[in-house]
This record gives C-alpha cells, sequence and structure tokens, in this order.
C-alpha cells in the first residue's frame, strides 16, 4: 500500500521560507513522477511542481519558478518542497502527490496521478 504523509506547513510572514517534506511508502521515490500541487479556499487545486522519475528534470507552475525548489531525498524516500519569498497568494493546502506511471505532456494534470497524501497547511500572513 503505499502512503505519502506531508509535513513542514506553519504559518509564516510574507518574505519568509518554509520547506516541506513529503514521506513516502509503498513506493520508491527514484522510480516515482512526483509533485506538489496546493489548493486554495475556494480555488481549484492548482499545480505547484514535479519532478521526472527518468531524469529528474523539474517543472514549476509560472508563479512558482524562482521561488520554489521541487527534489528528492533518496536515502529518506522523501520529496521535498523548498518555498523562498513567500506571498500571502501562497497561503494553502499543499498536497504531495505521486505516479507509478511516466507523465509526459500532462503533468499539470492532477488526475495523472494515483496516489495522494492528505496536505499540510501554509498560511502566508502578517
Amino acid at each position: 500500500q503505499v502512503q505519502l504523509a506531508e509535513s513542514g506547513g506553519g504559518v509564516v510572514r510574507p518574505g519568509d521560507s518554509l520547506s516541506l517534506s513529503c514521506a513516502v511508502s509503498g513506493r520508491t521515490v527514484r522510480r516515482s513522477a512526483m509533485a506538489w500541487f496546493r489548493q486554495a479556499p475556494g480555488k481549484e487545486r492548482e499545480f505547484v511542481a514535479h519532478i521526472r522519475s527518468v531524469n529528474d528534470y523539474t517543472y514549476y507552475g509560472d508563479s512558482m519558478k524562482g521561488r520554489f525548489t521541487i527534489s528528492r531525498d533518496n536515502t529518506k524516500n522523501t520529496l521535498i518542497l523548498q518555498m523562498t519569498s513567500l506571498k500571502p497568494d501562497d497561503t494553502a493546502v499543499y498536497y504531495c502527490a505521486a505516479s507509478g506511471h511516466v507523465i509526459l505532456s500532462a503533468i499539470r494534470t492532477s488526475r495523472m496521478y494515483e496516489y495522494w497524501g492528505q496536505g499540510t497547511q501554509v498560511t502566508v500572513s502578517e
């Protein structure tokens, strides 16, 4: 059984940094296409970042480029999202997602991922 568990969320001020982790069990992160999504109240789930299983190439949502970094810690079987220069618009529940298949062009589509965590709340506020 594959399980994903996010951690690291919290309340921070604009301009602060925060690092999220997603511990994976039942599947090897190194062989999985993995991503972060987020969902703010009253909004649809939004693509944040993706890391390919075959070559570690990374992709980001437009508003995250240059501020967020997705990576894997293979020794801990964990997915990481490092966030800097946080803004109030970054406030959302952040979800970790994984797929056992190679996702080619639809990496921003949430239904392409079979496995999801429960989410961790990130609040950016004065």
